[in-house]
């Protein structure tokens, strides 16, 4: 869940002075241990001044980070949480705030919280300014862009049904994905995920299986309240997903079981290679 109203609304702004110091990038913040520096500047650009404000702070953000929601979201989280170390601060531009803000502010309004006011893009520099650019126009057309996952209702997951009902509904179907679910244990006791996808069949389009995999993944995180349903133990469990890729987004509309002895979902992908939708 992403608690992020609290927090942001106490924020007092991002100027913090120039009395800060170069510390190392604490491992509970993995999400910003991929970008290419090791230590941060505290204060940081939040207006945190203790380690453990900026670990309390940032664990909100984790999630949303998961979700690729957009290709800069780390990017821009951790200039402010984790602000490189070097002789002054570079801000994101407000170009891409607006960017990361357009693609991510439906996941935050998944889970019930809208777009917080501090991260207002007014407030960062222009463009023209020195600070962190947002994607340019070359980037943006050398990558295939993908169907986002929309934020849904979670559907009921079926437990008992025949091959042959099953093989309907893949007949009006894009996808059908098989995901082997588990809750991680971890040191907060923050609810993550461990993802497994293997694509039985995709239809619509020229999607890549490792890109349909990544595509499910992201619905699973963005959709956490059905993933938390499905995910009730630290046991594994193997489900099926079935759904369409309409306009550019991914629904589910079917949640299958499955079960090790049941073999209709076996019977039904294996039938399917073969299968004539009437």
């Amino acid at each position: 869940i992403f608690a992020v109203s609290g927090f942001f609304g106490a924020s007092t702004g991002l100027d913090i002075g120039l009395s800060t110091k170069c510390v190392v990038i604490p491992k509970e913040m993995d999400m910003c241990h991929r970008t290419g520096y090791s230590e941060m500047r505290l204060p940081n650009l939040m207006g945190h001044t203790s380690m453990a404000e900026v670990i309390t702070k940032s664990a909100a953000w984790q999630h949303l980070a998961h979700t690729n929601c957009h290709p800069h979201m780390r990017t821009f989280l951790c200039s402010l949480f984790a602000p490189i170390c070097l002789d002054t601060f570079i801000h994101p531009c407000r170009s891409m705030c607006a960017a990361v803000r357009d693609s991510c502010a439906p996941v935050l309004a998944c889970h019930g919280h809208p777009w917080p006011d501090s991260l207002d893009c007014n407030r960062f520099p222009a463009d023209e300014d020195m600070c962190l650019a947002s994607l340019t126009k070359e980037h943006k057309y050398s990558h295939k862009v993908l169907p986002k996952p929309a934020c849904q209702t979670c559907p009921p997951v079926e437990e008992f049904f025949t091959h042959r009902r099953v093989l309907e509904v893949f007949c009006d179907s894009n996808f059908a994905v098989k995901v082997k679910l588990s809750r991680k244990r971890t040191v907060y006791d923050d609810q993550e995920y461990n993802i497994e996808c293997q694509v039985e069949f995709i239809t619509q389009g020229s999607f890549l299986p490792y890109e349909t995999q990544s595509m499910i993944q992201q619905w699973l995180l963005i959709n956490e309240n059905c993933t938390q349903r499905m995910t009730l133990t630290h046991r594994p469990m193997v489900y099926l997903l079935v759904g369409n890729i309409d306009d550019g987004s991914i629904l589910v509309k079917q949640i299958y079981r499955w079960q090790k002895r049941d073999s209709q979902l076996t019977l039904a992908t294996q039938k399917w290679r073969h299968h004539k939708c009437l």
